[in-house]
């Protein structure tokens, strides 16, 4: 099957955010750990990945996954954009935003009220209608997740919110 693929972003028809399955699971911690050699984000356990699998969607060409992203409920109204990587020699090339628009569904799908993330790129969120807020309104994420990183006393990230 010949792909098409738009010379000037490298985004191709074909590439299709779907939810993401055992066989996934190699290539969303090799770009996970990518990420978290260089800083930008916690490593996740190979077991962490399969535990939270029905929430990761993922964008798969060459059956390499490109583009990976989880929406994590903290509450039944508040859940979180979650490992949002996008392979780096295609960064934007627009799938980023495809994933979120997935994950935004999925989270009105769940009837969830406020989806929120940790960045350290909050431009591309508010592109998408999130709004830079102050983290300590997130007890649920500083207690359940934020306690247990390296980075707890000195967190570096911007939370953004979007109000669904």
């Amino acid at each position: 099957m010949t792909q098409n693929h738009d010379n000037a972003t490298g985004v191709s028809n074909t590439d299709v955010v779907r939810t993401a399955t055992e066989d996934d699971v190699p290539g969303i911690q090799a770009l996970l750990n990518h990420y978290a050699a260089m800083g930008n984000l916690l490593p996740r356990t190979k077991s962490d990945i399969i535990k939270q699998l029905s929430h990761f969607r993922v964008i798969a060409r060459d059956s390499a996954i490109i583009a990976c992203g989880s929406l994590e409920n903290f509450t039944p109204e508040l859940a979180e954009i979650r490992s949002l990587m996008v392979n780096e020699t295609i960064k934007g090339a627009g799938l980023g935003r495809k994933i979120v628009a997935e994950l935004l569904a999925l989270a009105e799908q769940r009837e969830v009220k406020r989806v929120m993330a940790l960045t350290y790129v909050p431009g591309f969120f508010h592109k998408m209608g999130f709004e830079t807020v102050d983290k300590d309104i997130f007890p649920e994420k500083i207690w359940g997740i934020c306690v247990n990183c390296y980075k707890f006393n000195n967190c570096d990230e911007i939370a953004v919110l979007k109000k669904l």
